[in-house]
């Protein structure tokens, strides 16, 4: 399944613009793939690099990869809540109050990749146990209607998104 097969009608708002991100991919391949293309690009990073800030009351690359961890959970949820024909609409999230309260700083590098490929696994083997139908399930998040498969879109566009701010400020 490619973002060239995904209608616009599947998702909206701010999560376009991770839909576009992504790219056209197949999106269980994607999943994976991605996943290691980001584990050896953060283990290039200098030592030095992963507690600088750019600016103040900006992330560290510790955070941003605890933002991605926490991200890719509630993305997931959303999609197991829709996947399943549940239409209770889910509300939003503070993602800046998310990473106020973690102990990001205070972890390895290795713990925070270990513990996003952990997530991914779980992600992973999420999408490859859902049917066509269930794919195209949607539903409501943040105010914004979005479709199951929109969602593991918006999971690796997400990443490639910081991924680009690593490159473009933090190296």
């Amino acid at each position: 399944m490619s973002t060239t097969i995904l209608p616009e009608t599947e998702y909206s708002g701010p999560f376009a613009n991770y839909i576009r991100e992504a790219g056209e991919i197949n999106l269980t391949e994607e999943l994976e793939i991605s996943l290691h293309d980001f584990i050896r690009f953060v283990q290039n990073i200098p030592l030095d690099k992963f507690d600088y800030r750019y600016a103040e009351g900006k992330w560290t690359i510790k955070d941003i990869i605890q933002h991605l961890i926490d991200c890719e959970r509630v993305f997931a949820y959303r999609a197991l809540r829709f996947s399943r024909n549940d239409k209770t609409a889910l509300p939003g999230f503070d993602e800046n109050n998310y990473v106020d309260n973690t102990n990001a700083g205070g972890r390895s590098i290795q713990e925070l990749l270990t513990e996003l490929s952990a997530v991914r696994h779980s992600t992973l083997l999420f999408y490859k146990s859902l049917s066509e139908e269930q794919l195209k399930r949607t539903g409501t998040a943040s105010t914004h209607q979005l479709s199951v498969r929109a969602l593991g879109f918006v999971i690796i566009g997400h990443q490639k998104h910081h991924q680009k701010v690593f490159e473009e400020r933090y190296l």
